[in-house]
């Protein structure tokens, strides 16, 4: 009964249709205020179709493009086409449809303005050590403070640290934080350039293209790590790489825009 009642506020909720890129209920002022709570050291608020920073720049929502591909979504988002498909919290969004990627698709001026460009050596500048699993493996890694997430992401390791060790095998030693590299086979940065990102362990971890498509072409969803370790990571603002169709289930990056922009509410 619970998970029928938390489908239906889902179905609730504002759709999106994935190979337009545009939310159909045209609610681009709710997002912008989303986007204004989750990331207030940098944006002070919006007027009209612009975004506007704390230090008066201004970056447009929406570029007023429709019908995009699916891979042009990825490779000419607007900040509004960020948002073209749910990120469902908690236990269902799996296995995704086919191209529903919440949260692969990003508008990289955006995150430079905040993170930095770490080709320019700006993103090596803001990082701090935090310490991961304290009394389980007690090593650090090294990830942004801009907009708290060295933080949030020494709250999840303070979380993760207390499962039962049968968890352990899922979480160190860690894969990776900063990594100024372009997604396999494009030009677009990965997420891991602005050290907002973690991956975790990867002897239990998938990968989309560690395997091979079916018949019909759509690539088998597999996973391994447990949703408990999930749910820790979405409680702090952080998303889930398996919850990609292009699926990377040890990938973790903080997105809290998304998870409020589309938790049941």
């Amino acid at each position: 009964m619970i998970r029928w009642l938390r489908w239906l506020l889902i179905a609730s909720l504002p759709l999106v249709c994935p190979n337009t890129g545009f939310a159909q209920s045209g609610d681009a002022s709710r997002l912008m205020d989303i986007l204004v709570k989750a990331y207030p050291d940098f944006l002070r608020g919006h007027e009209g179709n612009d975004l506007i920073f704390r230090d008066g720049t201004k970056m447009p929502f929406d570029d007023g493009k429709r019908g995009k591909s699916f891979e042009q979504l990825l490779d000419q988002a607007s900040i509004k086409d960020m948002f073209y498909t749910p990120y469902l919290v908690g236990n269902v969004g799996m296995p995704p449809g086919r191209d529903i990627d919440p949260g692969r698709v990003r508008y990289e001026p955006f995150f430079t303005k905040m993170y930095g460009d770490c080709r320019k050596g700006e993103t090596a500048k803001t990082l701090v050590d935090v310490v991961w699993l304290p009394t389980k493996w007690g090593r650090t890694v090294r990830v942004t403070r801009i907009n708290g997430v060295a933080e949030k992401l020494a709250a999840v390791s303070a979380e993760l640290d207390r499962l039962p060790s049968s968890f352990d095998k899922y979480l160190y030693p860690p894969a990776g934080t900063l990594n100024c590299r372009a997604i396999a086979g494009t030009n677009r940065l990965s997420a891991h350039g602005t050290a907002s990102a973690i991956d975790i362990a990867t002897a239990h971890s998938h990968y989309w293209l560690w395997g091979s498509p079916s018949g019909n072409g759509n690539y088998i969803w597999r996973n391994e790590i447990p949703l408990e370790i999930v749910d820790i990571f979405e409680r702090h603002g952080f998303i889930w790489g398996g919850k990609w169709y292009h699926f990377d289930t040890m990938h973790f990056e903080y997105r809290p825009e998304l998870i409020a922009a589309w938790k049941p509410r």
